[in-house]
């Protein structure tokens, strides 16, 4: 029998194993294989910098989360070897027929110019406790938010985390006494989506007292003076700095020959399939091009985000099984995706679209209320939870995407 390997245990790499485990025979092998036993929900980490989380909340054993039957190697991937069709870990060699790589995008602070422990973070678990604790004790002054450098992950979740922490502050009654700049190398926010939903971010940032500044490329960072630099701009002061650090592909994908000249791994944009046969790459960890232009010569690039890598592993799981049971498959991803920015004071505005659209993404924001934060807990309710209670908080769920028309499934 066929032997399937999925490297890592994020959304996507859960959701792949679940569905080739649903609708394979018991004799083929599914082995999952992630280097971390608890799975941390990363869309909760702004929750956590805020205290409206504790670490329980957000976080279980990476086991509750898949289906019987799959296999769960605890290990880290050290090389992948195409040509012999096998994973070497700290655990031992694995042989596979099919191989699905989802090992997403890791963190690289050390990158920055002037990167030492000032430095703020809300895009890891430790980072984003860390920067709670900061918060508490901040009672005035400037903080900065900066997008150290692209590609990043999640392309709201930089707006998503300055909103928070200005209602954070604005709960304690401190908005008088701070001032929050928004520093982005982009021309607009989230320029994969669209002008028009660009502009209403810019307004959704000002109504919260916001400064946005675009085309800000940061150069370095000087913690000892608490000023940032940027090119051909003037230098900016801060008394808190908040960083989306810079973003790079895992090493074992670099070390195994895999990436392009980006950095990443290119596959096929509606099948995730790489160059090599039976290998497959879904969400972070991807490069895939979409219509568009961020710059005249850069192509804007598929976010890297949760519900891409969602959506891509049951395309990806939907094809292996087919190519195992000898079928053309009719399953393709065609680039619809969603997202949720948190907005404060238990509200939230909620965009979607189709991000293969032409002749750029046609994506739709809906007005900020407090259902789509709602729809957002009852997500992350239902992820994080199994059984008897996963179930009723699906149904929950499917009863509100129904109600309220909302153009996504679960």
């Amino acid at each position: 029998m066929k032997k399937i390997i999925i490297l890592g245990g994020g959304i996507g790499g859960v959701v792949s194993a679940n569905l080739l485990r649903k609708k394979l025979p018991i004799e083929y092998r599914i082995i999952l294989i992630e280097k971390n036993p608890v799975h941390y929900f990363a869309p909760s980490f702004m929750w956590l910098m805020t205290g409206d989380r504790k670490s329980s909340n957000i976080s279980t054993k990476l086991e509750r989360l898949l289906n019987p039957g799959i296999e769960i190697i605890i290990a880290e991937a050290n090389n992948i070897d195409i040509t012999n069709k096998n994973v070497h870990t700290s655990n031992g060699n694995y042989d596979y027929d099919f191989l699905i790589i989802a090992l997403g995008a890791d963190l690289a602070p050390e990158l920055i110019n002037g990167y030492n422990q000032d430095l703020h973070t809300f895009y890891s678990f430790e980072g984003s406790i860390k920067l709670y604790e900061r918060l508490r004790k901040f009672k005035s002054g400037t903080i900065a938010v900066v997008v150290c450098s692209l590609p990043y992950k999640c392309p709201g979740a930089p707006i998503e985390g300055t909103l928070l922490i200005a209602d954070y502050l604005r709960k304690n009654g401190l908005s008088d006494k701070i001032k929050i700049n928004y520093f982005t190398p982009e021309p607009q926010p989230m320029p994969v989506a669209g002008p028009e939903l660009g502009s209403s971010v810019i307004k959704l940032l000002e109504s919260n007292n916001v400064a946005f500044h675009p085309l800000y490329t940061l150069e370095r960072f000087d913690t000892v003076n608490r000023e940032i630099f940027f090119d051909n701009k003037n230098p900016e002061k801060y008394d808190l700095l908040v960083v989306i650090p810079p973003h790079r592909s895992p090493q074992v994908v670099r070390d195994s020959g895999l990436t392009n000249e980006s950095g990443w791994l290119p596959v096929n944009p509606q099948t995730l399939e790489t160059k090599y046969e039976n290998v497959f790459a879904i969400g972070d960890i991807t490069s895939v091009p979409i219509p568009g232009r961020w710059k005249p010569d850069v192509r804007m690039m598929l976010p890297k985000a949760g519900v891409f890598a969602h959506n891509q592993a049951e395309i990806v799981a939907e094809r292996i099984i087919d190519k195992i049971n000898q079928i053309g498959s009719k399953h393709f991803f065609k680039g619809g995706g969603y997202c949720v920015i948190e907005a404060g004071n238990k509200k939230a505005a909620f965009a979607y679209g189709n991000f293969y659209g032409e002749p750029h993404p046609e994506v739709i924001m809906k007005s900020v209320g407090k259902k789509w934060h709602l729809g957002k807990v009852f997500f992350e309710k239902w992820w994080l939870s199994s059984g008897i209670k996963k179930s009723i908080i699906e149904v929950i769920l499917k009863f509100g995407i129904k109600l309220f028309r909302i153009p996504i499934k679960i």
